[in-house]
């Protein structure tokens, strides 16, 4: 396929590149403690880019028998509608050795998968609350090609394990939700962490206590840090500097935070389902420091933000594409304050001691609306736990969390010893001062 559509591409356009993906996705679900449904999705397509007389233009088709040839040309009249960017393609085809597939997850069968999920809702389940989990395996192949002799091809597993639990009594609604992800099958201790995570969440949150109010510390857990680092992933992305609103704009090499803040992207680490050799643009992978000991050092970009910034920059390979419509910007595995390591399950991160009257939030209701990137934030609490004289002594409702991003990373209070997995982020909890704390 890539082949002919670089051929085509040769013959009609001044240049362009391909990207073809696979992938088939199998899903089991468990509804109540029931199996629910069990099916297997194969999805293929092939997404095309061109450059002609200076302007973009861009196509895909799910079409597996389509011709190639058809697909350049749809790009090439989007391309007539289009503005002028000077893209510049990488004609590199060497990339670095990564880790992104394992044989756990290829040869497993629907029966295993289906095991998994049966063994955590028979391990969660209670009879005052609803047990939901879902298994999800992909198995996904990428290829890419370009006019400037660039190409590449790997093949790639995902693996991801998510159970919920829910409970309701009289006017109370209690969800405690967590989720494992990897490019292979969970390890038994995999799952007694995660089993032990919500056990261990819920039994807190039973007892509901008042919310403190004031300007307090306030534990964020690596779920609950999501309102905390969506500002500083938005201002550390070349698309906010293409618009001109990020923060940290021409604040590189400054020290803006406090010095125990480091964040680093990087594609390369082994056995994570958002790493790759190169992205979707056909640029190697590169461990990428975004921020060290609280000085920004470097922006995420894309072909194409590289080159609405003049030329200045170069993509930093964090360019993704779906079938349709053209690639964007975006981060793969995010690290967040410590290097990846074996996690200890301790809720809180042993950063209860010494906290008088504070809170620990777990989860927040409506991240990501509003300014975000501003750094300011306001959002009710989803699941939060009131911490007095150093322990946990029930779950706050009706109470809402509010502060500046920027100003409270200039004085960070301490990092958890409970480093995780979220998803494609690594981070610990993290205890800032001066949080203002509200009950509704």
């Amino acid at each position: 396929m890539i082949p002919a559509a670089l051929e085509a591409l040769k013959k009609a356009a001044d240049a362009g590149d391909a990207c073809w993906r696979r992938s088939e996705r199998t899903t089991i679900a468990f509804e109540s403690g029931r199996l629910k449904s069990a099916g297997v999705v194969e999805e293929s397509g092939l997404n095309i880019r061109v450059l002609k007389d200076g302007k973009v233009g861009v196509a895909g088709t799910t079409a597996t028998d389509a011709p190639p040839s058809d697909v350049v040309a749809r790009a090439l009249a989007s391309a007539a509608l289009g503005e002028p960017l000077a893209i510049e393609f990488p004609s590199s085809s060497k990339f670095s050795a990564v880790s992104t597939e394992s044989k756990s997850a290829t040869s497993a069968s629907v029966g295993t998968l289906a095991d998994i999920g049966r063994g955590l809702v028979e391990r969660l389940s209670r009879p005052d609350a609803q047990i939901n989990v879902v298994v999800e395996r992909e198995v996904a192949e990428l290829t890419i090609g370009n006019t400037a002799g660039g190409q590449g091809t790997y093949r790639a597993t995902g693996v991801s394990v998510g159970a919920d639990i829910a409970r309701v009594s009289e006017n109370d609604v209690l969800m405690i939700y967590d989720e494992l992800t990897g490019v292979g099958l969970p390890t038994s201790e995999d799952l007694d962490f995660l089993v032990d995570s919500i056990k261990t969440r819920l039994e807190l949150a039973l007892k509901i206590v008042d919310p403190p109010s004031g300007s307090l510390p306030v534990v964020f857990s690596p779920m609950g840090l999501q309102a905390i680092l969506l500002p500083l992933k938005e201002a550390l992305s070349g698309k906010t500097l293409v618009q001109g609103i990020s923060p940290l704009q021409g604040k590189t090499g400054e020290p803006v935070f406090a010095e125990g803040l480091s964040i680093t992207d990087d594609p390369t680490l082994a056995d994570r389902p958002a790493s790759y050799p190169f992205d979707d643009e056909g640029v190697p992978a590169r461990r990428l420091p975004l921020i060290d000991c609280g000085t920004p050092r470097g922006f995420v970009y894309d072909l194409e933000t590289a080159a609405r910034l003049g030329g200045s920059q170069r993509s930093t390979g964090h360019g993704h594409r779906g079938v349709f419509g053209k690639p964007h910007l975006g981060y793969s595995n995010l690290i967040v304050g410590t290097t990846p390591g074996p996690s200890r399950w301790s809720f809180g991160g042993g950063l209860l001691d010494g906290i008088r009257d504070g809170l620990l939030v777990d989860d927040l209701i409506g991240v990501g609306q509003g300014n975000v990137i501003g750094g300011a934030f306001s959002h009710p609490v989803a699941l939060a736990y009131r911490i007095q004289n150093g322990k946990i002594t029930g779950r706050v409702k009706d109470a809402a969390v509010a502060g500046n991003v920027y100003d409270l990373l200039k004085k960070l209070g301490a990092w958890g010893n409970d480093g995780r997995w979220v998803r494609t982020r690594w981070s610990p909890s993290l205890l800032l001062e001066g949080v203002s704390v509200a009950g509704r």
